[in-house]
């Protein structure tokens, strides 16, 4: 069971990511976050040094967030196949469908607005970003390895570019759709994507 301290620290998060998300990194502003948690400002300085501080934590819980969704949906892959090429194309269906149910368009991503507004964060704040996107690439590319390791891929591309694709597409496909406040702009290149990996171990 979350302790008080937790829930509170918790809801900061939340709420700072929140408006993060709407505003941007700069036009959020400690006293805002306060306001909208209804704590004092010893209670934010008791869980947070500062915005950097605050800023680090919150990409830290973002990748936790997102490792775990991405395993949850790879777990679900696994259950239903043995084959990795299966498997992989399973995971770009769930995890499309998975963005097609979202009640609006995608909230967005911390790993953009950080990288939008990176003149604002120090080094530890950049290097825990990239920490994040380096996750990402290995996770896809440990699966795409599998994949090499049964079938013949079609063209030189390597796993790791691979999977810099793939998280380019998640992250781009969240920026275009919400310009364009467009859901299916993401879904739509997240088949792409599917479809790309499905011809690209297909036999000539």
């Amino acid at each position: 069971m979350s302790t008080k301290g937790e829930l509170t620290r918790e809801n900061i998060l939340k709420t700072a990511e929140a408006l993060i998300l709407q505003k941007g990194f700069a036009s959020t502003s400690i006293d805002e976050i306060i306001q909208q948690t209804n704590i004092t400002k010893g209670g934010f300085f008791y869980h947070f040094q500062g915005k950097n501080d605050l800023a680090k934590h919150l990409m830290l819980r973002y990748q936790r967030e997102d490792e775990k969704f991405f395993k949850s949906l790879f777990d679900r892959a696994d259950e239903l196949s043995d084959d990795p090429l299966q498997q992989m194309l399973i995971f770009l269906k769930l995890m499309s469908e998975a963005m097609a149910n979202l009640p609006d368009v995608h909230p967005g991503c911390l790993v953009a607005s950080f990288t939008s507004e990176s003149q604002l964060l120090n080094d530890d704040v950049k290097q825990v970003t990239a920490e994040c996107i380096l996750s990402w690439r290995a996770m896809f590319e440990q699966r795409l390895q599998n994949i090499n390791d049964k079938y013949t891929k079609r063209d030189t591309s390597t796993e790791s570019e691979l999977a810099d694709m793939l998280t380019s597409i998640i992250e781009g496909g969240i920026i275009v759709s919400r310009a364009l406040a467009s859901p299916e702009i993401l879904v739509n290149q997240l088949l792409q994507f599917r479809s790309h990996i499905h011809l690209l171990y297909s036999p000539a």
